[in-house]
């Protein structure tokens, strides 16, 4: 939830906290709004560095203990568009993602099944599951980082979509055009 402790577990954690508090302190009325997991159109993501291993190799490893929640960049900015037009936004911090949780495999899993029903794979892709030991990182990342979005569905009425249905939706508009 937004009053849980947060543990910050490098440095991207730390600024990120860090900025949250400076900008709380300076406009206590200000309105933060944390996501996770968050691919679109544009800039390098999950689905798209996934599309492309897929497209170029027969197997990949993808780890499979962390947990998560995808989010599609339309259902964020729908979100904040729908604070946005709230008479009187209520300050604070709030969650969003799409609802649901997963990990990376299963997501992996996910895009490469609606990525060769959808005629954006041509060939078969076996992914292994891997365990965070097994993938060499320098970011190290929390096992379970599922965000509670009750507080914003609760203040501003916000229906969220499953990632699922998201990121069937993003395959399906052809991100890769």
């Amino acid at each position: 939830r937004e009053d849980d402790l947060t543990a910050p577990t490098g440095a991207y954690g730390r600024t990120k906290e860090a900025g949250e508090r400076r900008v709380l302190a300076a406009a206590p009325n200000s309105l933060i709004i944390r996501t996770a997991w968050l691919y679109g159109a544009y800039g390098p993501n999950f689905v798209f560095t996934m599309l492309r291993f897929m497209k170029e190799r027969d197997s990949i490893g993808v780890v499979a203990d962390q947990q998560g929640t995808p989010t599609w960049s339309y259902d964020l900015a729908a979100a904040i568009f729908a604070i946005l037009r709230a008479e009187a936004p209520e300050p604070g911090i709030y969650h969003f993602t799409n609802e649901g949780e997963t990990t990376w495999y299963d997501f992996a899993c996910e895009i490469y099944t609606h990525a060769r029903a959808l005629g954006l794979l041509d060939h078969d892709v076996a992914i292994r599951p891997l365990t965070t030991d097994q993938y060499p990182t320098k970011a190290r990342r929390p096992a379970y980082s599922v965000l509670s979005k009750e507080k914003i569905k609760r203040t501003f009425g916000i229906s969220i979509p499953d990632w699922r249905d998201s990121l069937m939706k993003f395959l399906g508009s052809d991100p890769m055009s």
